[in-house]
């Protein structure tokens, strides 16, 4: 191989196209070094203990990258003709609408093979939207910094709420959301059968991995699969799935933030009384009992989740709606914003917001705590010893919102990697995916009894906060052949994907149905 001396090259130094790429791996292997060694005497306790977790988490991370996920052909073929059909359906109404009701001329062309649908074309619906029927422009900033209309998903939400305009965007949200999941099954796969994602360690400010295609420009973001198209990915011949998923991980460490913070300061009673609330059981039933006191409530949790599972505005239950309040309002979420996003009248947002931070003061005290610490010392270190500095404005109201949900966020990716790192050096189990806060693996069927407990244990990662209060996320496990859940009727018969994931309560009865191995590999 012929020796480059990279000090001395020139734009015009000719290279062969192998030269050129030897050239810029190692400048991005020596440089990387070289940063490397001039930076790490600056670290203290704190950056050299994240540095070397971070270094501690490439061997599994890159395992999973490797490995991808078997992707069942016939069922991936089975789903995508299903949301096509859907899709040609609701387009063919959409365009019957906007043709023979209002009289914009639109049609759906078939040009070689290839259904071109009018909708798709933002220009298209811009003419529809605000020169046709007239309705108020929604703006958005685009890529040269000016405002501009829009038709993305927040413009056409907005739009949605005049009458006249409301079965036209029904019909473009649901149809947007239809071809984000064709797309996502149209998705290059290997010659292998699977399907990989690469993860990046340094992607996020939280200590969460970030995901994307893989390293050979196939593949997709595998952390943010579809629940409904889950069920494609399946597990190897002799192996089963195992989705460990961390619960209320953020929701209890925010209760532990204002425990170690207030403890001292403020006593048991004060400190512990969103954690001891996380802990109870049932935490989004107790917090309807605390943001709707003149509801029935009885002494009985049964009697009570059932109040709370009572419809109360449109589609939401008491307790629905209250779950999506009480995290909003935990990350200063403020009543217009969450009012807009959960679609209920800005007052119910406000009168939650007034029983909830009543019930419990400790949270807006951690947003004041935080707020101080921002101004201060614009950092925030974690009970995991995980610190950011903050650069944006101090008093800036975005700035703010990062750091009350960074401690929260980045504890439960702590959580998850440090579980994750775990599993990964026993050598038991196959890593497949990270998905924030849980964790697919497969392992050798036949050892399920003893595996799933064994993981269970050692995904929990335990903390001592003040006082010796022993803190600890709790872990569900389910199991089953494919990554999508299975589908009950309301009789609690199988209606569909029998071999999916079912939450784990110390066995399985099940045989695997799907054995024809073949469709499964190109």
């Amino acid at each position: 191989m012929r020796v480059i001396n990279t000090g001395d090259l020139q734009q015009d130094t000719p290279l062969s196209r192998n030269e050129r790429d030897w050239v810029y791996n190692g400048l991005d292997c020596c440089v990387t070094l070289e940063i490397r060694d001039v930076l790490r005497p600056q670290f203290d306790n704190i950056s050299a203990n994240t540095y070397a977790f971070s270094q501690a988490l490439q061997a599994p991370i890159l395992e999973m990258a490797m490995r991808g996920l078997r992707v069942n052909q016939k069922r991936r073929s089975e789903v995508l003709s299903r949301y096509s059909a859907q899709i040609f359906q609701l387009s063919e109404q959409l365009t019957a609408i906007v043709r023979d009701g209002i009289g914009f001329p639109v049609e759906n062309r078939l040009e070689h093979g290839k259904w071109k649908m009018w909708w798709r074309s933002p220009a298209q619906l811009k003419t529809l939207l605000y020169d046709v029927m007239g309705l108020p422009v929604q703006r958005k900033r685009n890529a040269q910094g000016l405002m501009a209309p829009s038709t993305n998903r927040d413009a056409v939400e907005k739009l949605s709420t005049y009458f006249i305009a409301e079965p036209i965007c029904a019909h473009l949200l649901a149809l947007r959301d239809l071809d984000k999941k064709r797309q996502f099954l149209e998705t290059e796969i290997d010659p292998d059968g699977r399907m990989r994602s690469s993860f990046n360690i340094a992607g996020t400010n939280t200590g969460r991995l970030a995901s994307s295609m893989s390293d050979f420009g196939s593949g997709t973001n595998l952390q943010n699969v579809d629940r409904d198209l889950r069920s494609v990915f399946i597990a190897d011949p002799g192996m089963k799935f195992a989705n460990l998923d961390l619960e209320q991980a953020d929701s209890r460490n925010l209760g532990a933030l204002c425990w170690e913070n207030f403890y001292e300061s403020h006593g048991e009673a004060f400190a512990g009384a969103y954690l001891n609330l996380c802990e109870s059981g049932d935490l989004h039933t107790r917090v309807s009992q605390m943001a709707r006191p003149h509801l029935p409530w009885t002494d009985d949790p049964k009697a009570n989740r059932k109040i709370a599972d009572t419809i109360y505005y449109r589609n939401y239950s008491y307790r629905d709606l209250d779950k999506r309040l009480g995290h909003g309002s935990n990350y200063l979420g403020t009543p217009r914003t969450m009012a807009k996003h959960a679609k209920v009248p800005v007052h119910e947002v406000e009168t939650f917001q007034h029983n909830y931070f009543r019930a419990l003061p400790c949270i807006p005290a951690y947003h004041a705590y935080v707020q101080h610490e921002l101004a201060e010392y614009a950092q925030l270190t974690t009970l995991f010893n995980r610190r950011r500095f903050f650069f944006g404005r101090k008093n800036d109201a975005a700035t703010l919102r990062e750091a009350v949900a960074y401690s929260p966020q980045s504890m439960t990716a702590d959580e998850i990697n440090t579980g994750m790192l775990n599993l990964w050096r026993a050598d038991r189990i196959q890593l497949l995916v990270q998905v924030h806060d849980s964790i697919l693996f497969q392992y050798p069927e036949h050892l399920e009894d003893v595996i799933i407990p064994w993981a269970l244990k050692n995904l929990r990662v335990p903390l001592t906060l003040k006082g010796g209060r022993e803190f600890v996320v709790p872990t569900e496990a389910k199991i089953g052949w494919n990554w999508g859940d299975v589908v009950y009727n309301k009789d609690g018969s199988v209606k569909d994907n029998p071999d999916g994931l079912i939450k784990w309560k110390g066995g399985d009865s099940r045989k695997r149905t799907d054995l024809d191995w073949k469709l499964s590999v190109r």
